[in-house]
């Protein structure tokens, strides 16, 4: 990695964990030493050579990384604008990018002598990833899922059972990824002391945001150095990711976050319609507060508590943001753009007929907002978009809902 790809993650998060005003370490006095000890201990090991190279070895036989770049030939000749690339993460074992930073945990778990991992999931490609690490790793794994995904991703949740997983069904609140968080986290503070939270995404309270961004840097170091390989050292003019918690947006940013040329696109889902409740489009309609823990950007009630929220994306269907997204839409830093269910189911079967690639609907997000743009930019244009998951998990109900006639 190049010192100028460096620079912004050598400045946050600062030491009490915040990025600009939002993160820090919201969380009950009986989980600080807890939270203490995993600053203390990823710091540490985040350092060692022998951790690295156990990390490199996972994720080449593991995994399957290095992840490829592929060009989306065929739709770019469609459009007549912009050429569309793709990180292809869905290529990753267990079908996603969360696999990145779950075996990253996996890890961390067992040189701090710990037993089990828990953890939260929405669309289930967490929970898979982690039940797959748990298993490597050979620890204990409990996965809380809400039982509306629990009944849309089916799939998914027999895989890591099959993998040994618990699964944990969640029926408070809309019984979905957001109350799954809150009792994920309740169990970590009941087990802390012989488990690990591996939180799924660049949320929650420090160090957590920082540890998953670092693990999932690995997409963007990637990207960067492949894409200049295929276009004689040039960058792309834009890098496209859908946003909700972050994962996959900070991991492919990763590569190009110091590079002002580079525009960086976080899609958010906007649902049906622009009505609270009938979206999750965080950075568009919400406003600072405090959930899971850090201070951030939060879809709120007129009383200030997290509102429902609605996508397609099971994935997706969270009312706040990682810290460093809000920061750096706060700086800036970020182009919103936004996608709606209609257009994500359109780019859900357009791609499976014309690139031969089934997209999870949480990357069909980011797929539809990069074909919208590519119409809009000339073909000199590159935009780079991280596929962050395969579409296996949503295919049942996808046909169950829509027919494919209806849209391309």
């Amino acid at each position: 990695m190049s010192d100028k790809v460096k620079s912004h993650f050598e400045s946050t998060p600062n030491a009490e964990g915040y990025y600009g005003r939002f993160g820090g370490n919201h969380y009950p006095e009986e989980l600080r030493s807890a939270l203490e000890e995993l600053t203390t201990c990823y710091q540490e090991l985040r350092q060692s050579p022998e951790f690295q190279s156990t990390l490199k070895k996972a994720q080449i036989g593991f995994q399957g990384r290095p992840t490829p770049i592929h060009y989306l030939e065929n739709i770019s000749k469609q459009v007549g604008g912009a050429q569309i690339f793709v990180k292809r993460e869905d290529l990753n074992h267990t079908g996603a990018h969360k696999i990145n930073h779950c075996v990253g945990f996996g890890l961390l778990a067992k040189r701090m002598g710990k037993t089990k991992l828990i953890a939260e999931t929405g669309a289930g490609q967490h929970g898979l990833a982690l039940a797959s690490a748990a298993a490597y790793f050979g620890l204990e794994c409990e996965v809380h899922m809400g039982e509306v995904d629990i009944s849309k991703q089916s799939s998914n949740v027999g895989k890591m059972q099959l993998l040994g997983a618990r699964v944990v069904p969640v029926k408070t609140g809309q019984s979905a990824l957001k109350d799954a968080s809150d009792s994920a986290f309740n169990a970590y503070a009941e087990q802390h002391e012989h488990a690990l939270y591996a939180i799924g995404s660049a949320i929650g309270p420090h160090p957590f945001p920082m540890i998953v961004r670092d693990f999932q840097g690995i997409v963007g170091r990637e990207a960067r150095e492949q894409f200049t390989s295929l276009s004689n050292g040039s960058l792309p003019e834009h890098v496209v990711a859908c946003v909700a918690g972050g994962s996959n947006a900070m991991g492919i940013y990763t590569g190009f976050i110091d590079d002002p040329e580079v525009v960086l696109h976080a899609v958010e889902p906007l649902g049906i319609s622009e009505e609270l409740g009938k979206h999750a489009a965080t950075l568009s309609y919400g406003r600072p507060g405090t959930l899971h823990g850090a201070e951030s950007i939060v879809i709120q009630n007129y009383d200030g508590t997290p509102a429902s929220v609605s996508s397609i994306a099971s994935g997706l269907a969270y009312p706040g943001v990682g810290p460093e997204i809000a920061m750096l839409y706060e700086a800036g830093r970020l182009s919103i753009g936004r996608s709606l269910d209609k257009e994500v189911v359109d780019t859900f079967f357009r791609m499976a007929k014309f690139e031969g690639i089934i997209p999870a609907l949480e990357s069909a997000h980011a797929l539809a907002f990069a074909i919208r743009l590519a119409a809009e930019r000339p073909s000199s244009e590159r935009i780079l978009v991280n596929l962050s998951g395969r579409g296996d998990k949503d295919v049942d109900y996808v046909l169950e809902h829509y027919k494919p006639a209806d849209f391309v």
